[in-house]
């Protein structure tokens, strides 16, 4: 699936301006469309799709809800900011290769990008956090990051890099800011977002109730599988940093465990045992409440792009 040999970001770069108007050469802001946000590009002006396959070194999405092309085009009022959105990304799960996962990130720095815009649908692990909250975040907590799954692990792609990269800052307060300002000025009620720390996990599984719990009380709040590999080489990268996690689901973290033993002991004494309901999660619910949220996402995202 990935690509463990980047290809020259001179052919990628090459590859893609080739088919854009001079004025969407160098966009200024590159979103990360998560799962059924893809709609973004939706209010873009004068878009134009470049599909991976015609850029070297890209990857196919294979996800539910992701496409698979760079989108460029103009948000905001008046002339507008140039963007570059991300159609679908990629995640080890699928079988890329941690280089492959970001070397879209690269490309964007490369083509100018300043300020990036990273989305994701999350799974809430705070019971405080509902379904349908836009949870703006403010640190991560990454275990493949800890273990040995680090996208930044191996030879630098330039030695212009720094080598060993602080993360204490790693999520801009100045565009967090741009986030709540926009959601005041758009109306949206208090609740609608929140802030809070990502939990990054490889996947696919959805995690287990021991996990959710591990996950909740060492401080996570959301929990996903893609996001912080981005994140990491973006700020290696220079670039100002803001993710928005949209709350689809609730992580099942019951708090007891049902116990077959007290059921069989019931049933050998005569007792009529009412079984419970199975709790799971689906990526069809993902995607539905990406769905029901993706206008509000939108507007928020091109509100704070208008403002920078």
């Amino acid at each position: 699936m990935g690509n463990d040999i980047a290809p020259s970001f001179d052919a990628s770069i090459k590859a893609i301006k080739e088919t854009l108007p001079v004025n969407l050469q160098s966009p200024r802001v590159g979103v990360i469309c998560g799962s059924g946000l893809s709609g973004l590009v939706d209010i873009f002006r004068d878009v134009v799709l470049v599909p991976y396959e015609n850029i070297p070194g890209f990857s196919k999405s294979t996800v539910p809800g992701h496409k698979s092309a760079l989108a460029f085009g103009f948000l905001g009022a008046g002339e507008g900011v140039p963007v570059v959105a991300m159609l679908g990304r990629f995640h080890p799960y699928e079988g890329h290769s941690l280089s492959s996962v970001v070397y879209p990130v690269r490309v964007m720095a490369k083509l100018g990008v300043k300020d990036i815009i990273i989305t994701n649908a999350a799974g809430s692990l705070n019971p405080l956090i509902p379904v349908g909250t836009i949870v703006v975040i403010h640190d991560h907590l990454a275990l493949p990051n800890l273990t040995g799954m680090n996208p930044l692990l191996g030879p630098q792609t330039s030695l212009d890099l720094p080598r060993f990269l602080p993360l204490s800052d790693a999520y801009s307060p100045a565009l967090r800011r741009l986030a709540f300002l926009a959601a005041y000025h758009l109306q949206l009620e208090e609740s609608a977002l929140a802030e809070g720390t990502y939990a990054w996990v490889s996947g696919p599984t959805y995690e287990s109730p021991a996990e959710g719990r591990f996950l909740r009380r060492a401080g996570a709040d959301v929990v996903g599988m893609s996001t912080v590999p981005e994140v990491l080489a973006a700020r290696e990268e220079g670039l100002n940093v803001m993710v928005l996690s949209l709350v689809t689901n609730f992580v099942v973290i019951p708090e007891t465990y049902r116990s077959i033993r007290e059921e069989v002991l019931a049933e050998l004494e005569g007792k009529k045992v009412e079984l419970p309901k199975a709790e799971i999660v689906s990526h069809e619910e993902v995607l539905l409440i990406g769905k029901e949220k993706a206008r509000v996402m939108r507007k928020l995202v091109e509100r704070v792009v208008e403002t920078l």
